[in-house]
């Protein structure tokens, strides 16, 4: 192989890898193969076809199996565990660390996960039983259990050399956990002060409190402790103050970065897994729900402006301007709702402060009505010549902008209250609002005004 490959970024590796499997070079693939991280492959199975996945995936090399299905979205790793009999798939989710073991079986049909579990050894379907005994979206979900524990009575020397000893330390230990006899937690001692501290110091005298978070608290608190108070690692307590495990800074990314893609995914109507190279038929069959959805509000819309077809054939402007209120408030109605949504998920936003922020978006769509319906109604009496027109439009802008905040800002929260996810429904909501309300006002007014 030509010694140019040995400097190629991880981009051109991936290209050099298609290349090699578009002409059918196996040997010198599987060779690029080698040269790149985890992470990296699992990048290059997800930016493939769905129907060349399985041909990369058996040149990759088995030691790293395990380490590529971690880093794979939900949709990559199940179509490929799918092809695998159960005791295989069981022996590379045994290597995963207790979060993403967790998290790779609830991502499976129900049938396929039992049988991988009654195809573990029993230590570690105990282990994966316990972390899905926790909700989804919780701390017990997510956390690691490869915690280490000390006794408060041990010195500094007995640690250092348990831990020599022991030759390797799970990932992103920063803190050491030390526990009562009843596993009840103490609170933790850093690996730096163990470091740096007299070899005949008790432990208990370097014990600092750690801030324990509770296995049944969201994720999206977890993350907020954790970008707030700039966290490496913390504890995770049941409710006896048990340690049961720890969440690490790594943990803390995935949660951010899916919450980001969930956001930005379910404004689409698309599941954050959501596999961009995924067959027609099944990519057809989930967005076909959503555009469902769509077809009935835009009729709901439509039903409104039959309500007014006498209106609209005797007056055929008002056809060509009945698309702007409902637009203008659209945009507006978004502009609140994602503010919104953004700041629960911050934890900005709560009952204690929600009548000021209803008050103030509300403020907000009164201001920005008269500034648009001022300037909407010149542009169209100065365009039309006609003075009564442009006052429909406007006091129709009014109404609409009016309502647009008003239905931005209650309906995360009402949502919330009732258990369904803002960004997935909030949007569709809102501009069925918009449309509803904006076509009503203007057509009515219309109606009324000058027939």
């Amino acid at each position: 192989m030509p010694d140019t490959f040995e400097s190629k970024s991880v981009r051109s590796q991936r290209h050099a890898i298609n290349q090699a499997l578009q002409e059918g070079h196996n040997d010198l693939a599987t060779e690029l193969l080698q040269r790149l991280q985890p992470c990296d492959i699992a990048l290059l199975l997800e930016s493939s076809p769905s129907r060349n996945r399985l041909d990369i995936w058996q040149l990759i090399s088995s030691d790293l199996h395990s380490d590529v299905l971690e880093e794979l979205a939900e949709d990559v790793r199940n179509g490929i565990i799918d092809t695998m009999q159960p005791d295989m798939a069981s022996d590379l989710l045994e290597e995963m660390d207790t979060d993403d073991l967790v998290d790779t079986l609830r991502g499976l049909p129900e049938s396929v996960s039992q049988d991988i579990l009654a195809a573990m050894d029993e230590q570690d379907r105990q282990r994966a039983e316990l972390g899905l005994s926790y909700g989804e979206d919780t701390a017990g979900f997510i956390m690691n259990t490869d915690t280490i524990t000390l006794r408060p009575k041990i010195n500094v020397d007995v640690v250092l050399r348990y831990l020599r000893l022991k030759g390797d330390i799970p990932e992103h230990t920063d803190t050491l956990y030390v526990v009562n006899r009843e596993d009840k937690l103490m609170g933790g001692v850093a690996i730096t002060t163990l470091i740096t501290a007299a070899p005949d110091t008790p432990v208990e005298d370097l014990i600092k409190d750690s801030e324990a978070i509770p296995v049944d608290m969201d994720d999206g608190e977890v993350a907020n402790l954790f970008e707030r108070y700039d966290w490496l690692s913390a504890p995770v307590v049941d409710k006896n103050n048990q340690l049961v495990g720890r969440i690490t800074i790594d943990d803390v990314v995935d949660i951010i970065r899916e919450d980001a893609e969930h956001s930005m995914m379910s404004m689409a109507g698309l599941d954050d897994e959501e596999d961009t190279f995924a067959p027609v038929i099944k990519s057809t069959q989930r967005r076909s729900i959503w555009l469902g959805v769509n077809l009935f509000t835009a009729l709901m819309a439509a039903a409104v402006s039959d309500m007014f077809e006498a209106t609209l054939s005797q007056l055929a402007v008002l056809a060509i301007l009945n698309t702007i209120v409902p637009s203008m408030g659209g945009v507006a109605g978004n502009q609140t709702l994602t503010l919104v949504i953004r700041g629960m998920a911050l934890g900005h936003v709560s009952s204690a402060n929600a009548r000021w922020l209803i008050s103030k978006e509300l403020a907000i769509g009164f201001f920005n009505g008269i500034i648009w319906a001022v300037l909407i109604a010149s542009v169209i009496a100065i365009w039309k010549q006609d003075f009564m027109l442009g006052a429909v439009i406007a006091f129709a802008m009014m109404i609409n902008m009016i309502a647009a905040g008003l239905a931005g800002v209650t309906l995360p929260m009402i949502m919330k209250k009732l258990k369904i996810d803002p960004a997935l429904a909030g949007s569709v909501i809102l501009t069925t609002i918009t449309d509803v309300v904006g076509i009503f006002a203007f057509l009515g007014t219309a109606t009324w005004l000058l027939m």
